[in-house]
């Protein structure tokens, strides 16, 4: 994860600084329950990698024993063009979200920050809890997500592999009042926290809500905030946390303050003040996903993992 983290880090930058090509994910929207199919390439020098994320959302899959997630990553030789690599795209894409997260966590989060609020208890909830983990020194972690015994079991397993004070507790606003960090990772609509339970100087990653009539937050705390992205040609379009407001009148589109990789690279204003509220608003890219595929692949090859295959 630390490695991930580090790679995430450095593929912001290198988006924000003009050196990825990558356009906006065409999604096409399935069947009467909006399931939907979403296509994100990107290509990047440093490390050089080409290829793109296949993924699905069924919100129903659950139901049937699935993920309501998946997703296949195809990488191609930078040089050639020919298939280098299929990935397995659901775990890149959850631990690679988590970890652009911990970035935020790094750069946004005011000094010190040790308790960690967590709404959601899915596999993004976990994801967050191992990455922010080697990002922050975390003296109390909770938890909590609508299903009791679903954030009952996160709360003991989480705490037997961090080996970290985490506890589920009864409502949202147990969860994030007076927390340092939160992590908004639900598959909500409508906004899970209201205002006057973020304490001022909280840090915000929220990872849910990736479509333009959703959101995890209310229109008060996004105006009350300074917000990043990850990239304002996505959020722009995609993100209902921001479009809402702004179709409400509440905020103007310069409103988002920076991406998290402009900060990474210092162009852009970091937190203001230790009172702030500061939200990172994450859709996910493809440089993302290209970037952690290459890392993996990089490492199979070290380590002789993976099996080898010819098309023909």
């Amino acid at each position: 994860m630390p490695d991930l983290i580090n790679a995430m880090a450095r593929a912001l930058e290198a988006y924000s600084s003009g050196r990825v090509v990558q356009p906006v994910r065409t999604v096409l929207e399935i069947g009467a329950d909006k399931n939907y199919f979403g296509v994100m390439p990107a290509s990047l020098d440093d490390p050089p990698a080409v290829g793109a994320k296949l993924v699905t959302v069924y919100h129903h899959n659950h139901a049937r024993g699935l993920p309501s997630h998946l997703a296949t990553i195809v990488l191609f030789d930078r040089d050639t063009g020919a298939l280098a690599a299929l990935l397995d795209g659901r775990y890149i894409t959850e631990a690679r979200t988590a970890a652009v997260s911990a970035v935020s966590v790094q750069h946004l989060a005011r000094e010190g920050a040790t308790v960690l609020g967590i709404v959601g208890s899915g596999v993004q909830a976990r994801s967050h809890l191992d990455a922010i983990r080697h990002v922050a020194t975390l003296t109390d972690v909770r938890v909590w997500s609508p299903d009791p015994s679903r954030r009952e079991r996160f709360a003991r397993e989480a705490a037997a592999e961090t080996a970290l004070p985490v506890r589920a507790v009864a409502d949202a606003a147990s969860a994030v009042r007076g927390a340092d960090i939160v992590v908004l990772a639900t598959s909500s609509r409508v906004p899970v926290v209201v205002d006057a339970d973020i304490a001022d100087g909280t840090h915000i990653a929220a990872v849910g809500a990736c479509r333009p009539d959703q959101r995890e937050m209310p229109t008060a705390l996004i105006k009350r905030a300074g917000v990043y992205v990850d990239a304002r040609a996505g959020a722009s379009k995609e993100s209902g946390d921001l479009l809402l407001p702004i179709g409400e009148g509440a905020i103007g589109p310069g409103h988002v303050r920076g991406e998290l990789g402009e900060v990474v690279a210092g162009r852009a204003p970091g937190r203001q003040s230790k009172t702030e509220v500061t939200i990172f608003k994450s859709l996910g890219m493809a440089v993302e996903d290209v970037a952690a595929a290459r890392l993996v692949v990089d490492r199979a090859r070290d380590k002789n993992l993976g099996r080898h295959f010819s098309i023909g």
